[in-house]
């Protein structure tokens, strides 16, 4: 795949200038950390040449001056809400995130349940981070927040918040999800550390969107699109452009509490260290954009592949995606029509060739695409995931990696004790079974080596997946779109 991201030096200048901000401030930095800290596919999409982790390691670059302080909104537990990519409760993601970061070396220092109102699903989660030796701290509701002030910056607001005892000069304030209450979690420590005569400084951590990229750049619409549902928009920092004379990116929900954060930081330290919302911010991703072009275009995809996800959860759920037409007007600004995704075009052009049956299409690396289509044995998009690993290896068409007689036991099986109505094998199953395979033929080594450099590769299937393809896809990097119908009544699907 082309780079259009350079991650070593986004490594290097993003360390260098969270320790220039905590130099600025009584050697004590609250640090807003906004969307993921681990596995950031989004990032990695659309600034080709990011990895997942990078947010992570930069950390690890500041390791012997941070800690983490984890935010979770009290409410959350007690609704048992989920985190969709992984599908588990806030409460529990907390422990993972614990977990991951003690495992890396990152100091955690506790956990902070905001609008704390003694619920019993908040009370035995605050139960059981004691039996972990995990200190925690609660914050309460404050009436009108965040419009009284006066109120807000009071021993009735922050003063009635149990005070988070840290003791590194970054503490990175990090959540499961939005929501949680990460920035009031940060203002309400620097109340009381003033409090306690320690100048402390605020400054958030926010990815997208890139605040010195133009408005409409592509890397910028596409985490709106990304974000469409939460109804953020992309806005120039009105702030920033009166202050400097320079326009530059932020968001909505940030521009319109700047005004409210600008004066809780006068009450609290007397003056503001912030002319605007990105002044705030931190993020050096658009200093590391090396190939723009390369990044235009995977941002494109991603605008695109949103789009198609809309598509494909309004047909499953039958009720109408409220963040659709969003995303159309994205599309729209971007220049882009759905016959922008090729991989779709090929797959569908297979799928009329084939009858009607579905097919699946895979763009490789150096563009090439790849299609499967429907056979006895195997679906649309396991063959084209074989077919992928043949090109991808130099195999001739014609080899068979996985021998017939092979697959045959495993469909009888899913059909005659498994109960499934599908004979057909499905990604999962094609890849056990390519693996299965490579004790005693070559061609199938071959094959498996090859799974690495689909990474980042687009596919399109002209039919709905399963959730096992779907996740099989997504375990191996692939970007996966569907049309938005069914091989036969959802029903009848396994």
């Amino acid at each position: 795949m082309n780079i259009g991201f350079d991650n070593d030096l986004y490594l290097k200048t993003q360390s260098e200038h969270i320790r220039e901000r905590i130099s600025h401030f009584d050697n004590k930095l609250y640090l807003e950390f906004g969307g993921k800290l681990f596995d950031d596919y989004h990032a990695s999409r659309v600034l080709p040449g990011f990895q997942p982790d990078s947010k992570l390691q930069m950390l690890l670059q500041l390791r012997d001056q941070a800690e983490v302080v984890v935010v979770i909104n009290a409410d959350d537990i007690q609704s048992g809400k989920i985190r969709g990519d992984y599908g588990i409760t806030y409460d529990v993601d907390v422990l993972r995130l614990i977990g991951e970061f003690q495992k890396i070396g990152l100091y955690v220092g506790s956990v902070c349940l905001t609008r704390y109102a003694e619920q019993p699903a908040a009370i035995a989660f605050r139960q059981k981070l004691s039996g972990k030796g995990i200190r925690s701290y609660c914050h309460y509701s404050i009436p009108d927040y965040p419009a009284n002030v006066r109120r807000i910056i009071s021993d009735e607001g922050y003063g009635r918040n149990d005070y988070i005892e840290t003791t590194r000069p970054l503490v990175i304030v990090t959540a499961p999800g939005p929501g949680s209450g990460k920035m009031a979690t940060c203002l309400s420590q620097l109340y009381h550390e003033y409090k306690r005569g320690v100048k402390a400084g605020y400054a958030k951590f926010e990815t997208f969107p890139i605040w010195n990229l133009p408005l409409e750049h592509p890397v910028n619409l596409a985490y709106e699109a990304a974000t469409a549902d939460l109804g953020d928009v992309n806005m120039i920092d009105s702030f920033h452009l009166k202050a400097y004379g320079v326009p530059t990116v932020n968001y909505n929900r940030d521009i319109e509490i700047f005004p409210v954060v600008n004066a809780m930081f006068e009450m609290i330290a007397g003056a503001s260290p912030y002319k605007s919302p990105t002044d705030m911010g931190v993020n050096m991703a658009g200093n590391c954009i090396v190939d723009d072009d390369c990044c235009c275009r995977a941002a494109n995809q991603e605008i695109l592949r949103r789009y198609y996800d809309c598509l494909c959860a309004e047909k499953r759920s039958g009720l109408p995606g409220k963040e659709r037409y969003r995303l159309e007007l994205l599309l729209n600004k971007a220049g882009l029509v759905a016959a922008d995704r090729v991989c779709r075009d090929e797959a569908l052009a297979r799928e009329e060739e084939m009858g009607g049956q579905p097919a699946a299409a895979i763009q490789l690396p150096d563009g090439r695409i790849v299609t499967g289509k429907t056979g006895e044995l195997l679906g649309a998009s396991a063959a084209a995931l074989l077919n992928s690993l043949k090109v991808l290896a130099g195999i001739d068409d014609e080899i068979d990696l996985i021998s017939p007689s092979a697959i045959e036991p495993i469909t009888r099986l899913k059909t005659q004790f498994l109960g499934s109505t599908n004979p057909r094998l499905h990604t999962d199953e094609v890849l056990i079974a390519l693996s299965a395979s490579t004790a005693d033929s070559e061609p199938a080594r071959a094959a498996m080596q090859q799974l690495y450099n689909l990474r980042g590769c687009e596919v399109h299937s002209s039919v709905l997946l399963s959730p096992v393809d779907e996740k099989t896809f997504k375990r191996l990097g692939l970007h996966l779109t569907c049309e938005p119908k069914y091989m036969v009544h959802p029903a009848a699907q396994d």
